[in-house]
This record gives structure tokens, sequence and C-alpha cells, in this order.
């Protein structure tokens, strides 16, 4: 790295897959551990970095998101600072419900939360744009603070999502358009007061790795290049 280098460069990576991921409850703030396939997950994305030069690892507070945390950053000597600004969304009266459920009680409401997302009201829940914000406002204070570093994050399915709306200056409804698998990897950096993404939803690293074999019940890992340039934008 040059001497002056100023460029702050990010790792996102989603936690690994819990036993609510497969039938796809909406897990939100309830702290539903890591099933034995999300702590293999967590320990292949931290054998991935390991090689990276982490200056820190900032992580949701659930353990989920901790415990993926921690194998990542026991390869740095490092210990995860938890971060109320990567916590998972608010579901409010969905959370540890399935959509199927959801569908069923209110058909409208769930139709609305596909079409438009931005604009949904989940009753007693968070709004996504209150997501992204809060996020991207992390995002540039740790980008601010951390100049020539390279810092990870790791955090939750809609917050990856939202922030990558954000710092591609795309329409926060733009989230149905990117995928965030558990333990996939996300790379993006602040260069010259402008993000520019390499990465979006990789997980390569599970496929063979240390001797271990993917999962064949696992979804297909996926790579994915190089995506574009844009400033960091919290509106919605």
């Amino acid at each position: 790295m040059h001497p002056f280098d100023t460029t702050t460069h990010f790792l996102l990576v989603r936690h690994g897959e819990t036993a609510w991921n497969r039938p796809g409850r909406f897990r939100g703030r309830a702290d539903v551990p890591l099933s034995d396939a999300g702590r293999r997950q967590a320990r292949l994305i931290g054998a991935r970095l390991a090689g990276h030069p982490v200056a820190a690892v900032y992580a949701s507070p659930l353990g989920r998101a901790t415990d993926t945390a921690w194998a990542i950053a026991r390869h740095h000597d490092l210990e995860p600072t938890p971060c109320d600004a990567l916590v998972d969304m608010d579901y409010g009266e969905w959370q540890g419900r399935t959509p199927r459920e959801i569908e069923a009680e209110d058909p409208a409401a769930w139709a609305y939360w596909l079409a438009q997302p931005s604009r949904a009201a989940i009753p007693g829940g968070e709004p996504v744009a209150h997501v992204r914000a809060r996020a991207a406002h992390f995002v540039n204070d740790i980008a601010a603070r951390r100049p020539g570093q390279t810092v990870v994050l790791v955090s939750h399915d809609m917050v990856g999502r939202a922030l990558m709306t954000a710092v591609l200056s795309l329409p926060l409804d733009a989230i149905r358009r990117i995928a965030q698998d558990n333990a996939a990897l996300n790379v993006f950096e602040r260069r010259n007061d402008r993000f520019v993404v390499s990465a979006i939803n990789d997980t390569g690293h599970l496929h063979t790795l240390e001797g271990e074999d993917h999962d064949a019940t696992d979804p297909a890992p996926r790579r994915h290049g190089s995506v574009s340039g844009a400033s960091l934008s919290m509106t919605t």
C-alpha cells in the first residue's frame, strides 16, 4: 500500500446460516444462533479473509453475527467490536414467521413488501430506509476514521442489501436485485470520496477449503466481479 493512500477498504460479510434461514423465517432481533452449517461457513469465511491486512472487525451484537465475526477476527489477533448500526432490521410482528404465514394472513401487505419495500410498513417494525441510513452513516464514519485501512463488517441480509444500494447510489427498492447469501462476502472501498464496489455476494470460499467439502444441500456458491463506482448516498 502506498504510504499516502487514504483508501478505506471494506469487507462486508453476512453471518453464517441459522436454523431459521432454511424455511425463510424472519429473524430480525431474535438472537437465533448459528447452526452447524453456519459455524462451518463462519470458519470458511474466516479462512478466506485470513490473508487480508484487517485492522478492525465490527459486528452486529446478535450472536449469529458476533460468532461469525470471531471466526474472522481470531486470524488477526483482534476482538470484534459490537455495533448497533449493523444489527438486523426489526421485523416487528413478522419476526419468527415465514413468508407463507405472512402472505396467508395479509396478502396485500406481503405483496406491497415485495413490490415496494421502501414504502412498506411492517406492523411494529423498522422502515428499510432507517436500516439503510444507519448503516450508511456508520460506513461514512469508519471511512473518515480509518483512512488507508481494511475493516470487516459482519451483519445481516437486509442490512447488507440496503447498504449496497447506498454504496451504489441505487434506489432503495433495488434491494430486490441484490442477493446476500449466508457467509457471503462483499468488497468495496472509499477512494477519493467515492465508493467503488469490486464484489457482491461472493460465496466462492464455500467451496472445498482446508479439506472441508461444500454442503451439497447449500445453494451453489457464487462469485461476482467488479460492479461499478459511486458516491455514497444516504437518501432513499
